[in-house]
């Protein structure tokens, strides 16, 4: 039987490096737990899925295909502003990680679930869209452009989504600005689009937010579109 429960772990305030580390030693895990399936013919055991909760340090992230020259920085500059800089495994460009920011990392095995990369990142949106729309704000995906934007006429990106899977197990995925400082996206070309801005969900409702209790949305949230059963 697929195993649709998903252990929660909120690591709280952790560098880039070690939240990845701590993501690839899952999702090892997790693939030679499948590698062992398919070599016995006897007994099985059924995959773990986990999310984790997380908030970084600043940071720019550049996605496995994405463009240097979508940094504006050079490793002075960087330094200087005490940014950290990593070129990922992920899909995606380059995108900003900090303080103030909800990240997600959901390391699933999909075949727990499905079997479709493009179905998951649209319900990663979907989830993100509809947690938004229970905050007051109506925000929306764009074709072609994993993510998810708020505005029509001058669309601005308030989640940035990138995932990498292996043996269809997940890791990385998104990071929806709350209080973000959005100064920080002015030293890239975030996602590698230039004609597009930024936004977050302070800055749209104008008000201060409670982040757990943005949390707890996005948790009943993924539940609901996933068919998740969360464990702690």
């Amino acid at each position: 039987m697929p195993n649709k429960s998903v252990q929660i772990i909120d690591l709280g305030l952790i560098s880039y490096k070690d939240a990845w580390d701590y993501q690839q030693n899952l999702l090892d895990s997790i693939v030679r737990t499948k590698i062992k399936n398919r070599k016995s013919d006897i007994q099985k055991s059924s995959t773990k899925n986990f999310f984790l909760w997380v908030e970084h340090p600043p940071v720019y992230t550049l996605g496995n295909r994405g463009q240097m020259d979508n940094l504006l920085l050079n490793n002075q500059q960087l330094n200087q502003k005490g940014i950290s800089f990593y070129h990922t495994n992920r899909g995606g460009d380059i995108t900003f990680h900090g303080p103030g920011q909800i990240v997600g990392y959901p390391i699933l095995d999909l075949e727990n679930f499905f079997t479709d990369i493009h179905l998951y990142l649209r319900k990663i949106e979907q989830t993100i869209i509809d947690t938004l729309f229970h905050l007051g704000i109506h925000a929306h995906s764009s074709q072609g452009e994993t993510g998810v934007w708020v505005g029509k006429k001058m669309p601005k990106k308030i989640c940035a989504i990138g995932i990498r899977t292996s043996r269809w197990v997940t890791m990385h995925g998104f990071a929806l600005n709350v209080s973000t400082d959005l100064a920080y996206f002015e030293h890239i070309i975030p996602c590698g689009i230039s004609k597009k801005g930024v936004t977050s969900i302070e800055r749209e409702l104008e008000k201060k937010v409670d982040i757990s209790s943005v949390k707890q949305i996005l948790e009943n949230q993924f539940a609901s579109h996933f068919g998740f059963q969360w464990i702690s």
